[in-house]
């Protein structure tokens, strides 16, 4: 298995088209849910699960499932063929939704076919690179798909004010696309590795939790409690700059476009210095630098977090109607934010997969969707809790997300495999 750069780039594209879609999703449904629809956030928490809970009880089968499959044109693009059509037209529907059931039934199709395809395009990356590349690899994959969230939050914000149907469409028009790109240019392997028992997702998640050497469930765990962390910031954190910073949801989710924007830039970085110092020791240095800054967020007042550093024309936010675009403390910590995040999301696939044979891959894939989606699930239903619970105080997002961290960080201490393997 040899080590191709410009295919890892072309399958980049399906992650992409996944980002663009969850990042418009993620910065203007919860603003519909509030404004359009009048939820509260305990609702809004609960709302912003429902795709989690979907991909909870769909991604892992499915993943299983495309181990198994054997079709002419391989075993995982048949789901991104069925999925990414079905996605893409119903979600330039969402905006347009003028009662809640109807707006229910567009999100729901949504989030039924997104996850059909979510597990099979990601597993995709370990099925083409060896073991060793596996970081860089993702890395590469995680750069398409930061671009993708960074067009989401950046050109959508930028097109939200003009029309609030104009993300959406975009987003529509782009996962078609995306799509494309892998279908047309991407071809499995046809040299499967059987074994004598076919992949099943509860077998493999009954022998990670008999296993004595107890890394997997660690390293599992450890992707469960920081996702809680991240998936809370991420869900509620337009309404955070709202009702905290004082700042319109438009430029909040400009604001938080410097994060994926950091994340793109250190994707590919972040894989080489796994491969120099270790995964598990990069993904820790990771843990640390996001729970001082979450930290930090919370601890700041707006006016603080609101001071300009720098111009800054595309990710800054005008600090007064119609001034330059300015690059805030906050933006600087988000910025540090997303270089966090990098050393942590590119390495933690390739340390599972790597705990794994090729014939389980897409299994284990699956198994990793299952913990970051109940993480996902958890999240932001404890964090809509807390905010109700303390008269609609969303600063305190902030201060939740570094406990779950530090939790993970512990059980990252404790794992003993996955780092990469020798040359295949």
């Amino acid at each position: 298995m040899k080590f191709n750069y410009g295919k890892i780039f072309l399958l980049g594209f399906g992650f992409f088209g996944v980002s663009v879609i969850w990042g418009v999703y993620n910065a203007f449904v919860p603003i519909f849910l509030a404004d359009k629809f009048h939820l509260s956030p305990v609702w809004i928490g609960f709302f912003m699960t429902l795709d989690n809970i979907a991909a909870l009880f769909i991604q892992p089968p499915v993943g299983a499932w495309s181990d198994r499959l054997r079709t002419k044109i391989g075993r995982r693009l048949p789901f991104i063929l069925i999925g990414a059509p079905i996605g893409a037209v119903v979600f330039g529907f969402i905006p347009m939704a003028a009662v809640l059931p109807l707006f229910v039934a567009c999100t729901s199709t949504l989030i039924l076919s997104m996850a059909i395809w979510r597990t099979p395009v990601v597993a995709l990356m370990p099925d083409i690179t060896p073991s060793g590349k596996r970081s860089q690899a993702n890395g590469i994959i995680n750069f398409m798909g930061g671009i993708g969230t960074i067009i989401a939050l950046q050109t959508g914000g930028t097109l939200y004010k003009l029309s609030p149907n104009f993300p959406f469409w975009m987003g529509s028009v782009l996962v078609i696309l995306a799509a494309l790109m892998v279908l047309l240019f991407i071809k499995e392997p046809k040299n499967y590795e059987e074994t004598e028992k076919e992949p099943n997702m509860f077998a493999s998640l009954r022998e990670v939790l008999t296993d004595p050497d107890k890394s997997a469930l660690r390293l599992f765990l450890a992707i469960f409690f920081w996702f809680i962390g991240y998936a809370a910031v991420e869900a509620f954190f337009t309404l955070y700059a709202k009702h905290h910073l004082g700042i319109n949801e438009a430029d909040g989710a400009t604001l938080l476009s410097v994060m994926p924007l950091l994340f793109v830039l250190f994707a590919i970085p972040s894989g080489i210095l796994a491969s120099k110092i270790g995964r598990r020791v990069t993904i820790s240095i990771g843990l640390l630098m996001m729970t001082a800054i979450f930290i930090c967020l919370y601890i700041f007042p707006p006016a603080t977090l609101l001071a300009p550093v720098t111009k800054l024309p595309l990710v800054g936010i005008p600090l007064v109607e119609g001034g330059a675009r300015m690059l805030t403390l906050a933006g600087v910590l988000l910025m540090f934010a997303g270089v966090a995040w990098s050393f942590v999301n590119i390495n933690s696939l390739p340390m599972v997969v790597d705990m794994t044979s090729a014939a389980r891959i897409g299994t284990y894939t699956g198994l990793y969707y299952l913990f970051s989606t109940l993480s996902a699930i958890v999240g932001p239903n404890v964090n809509g809790w807390i905010i109700q619970l303390t008269s609609g105080n969303y600063n305190n997002i902030m201060l939740v997300a570094p406990i779950f961290m530090v939790i993970a960080l512990v059980l990252m201490w404790g794992v003993r495999r996955g780092e990469a393997q020798k040359a295949d």
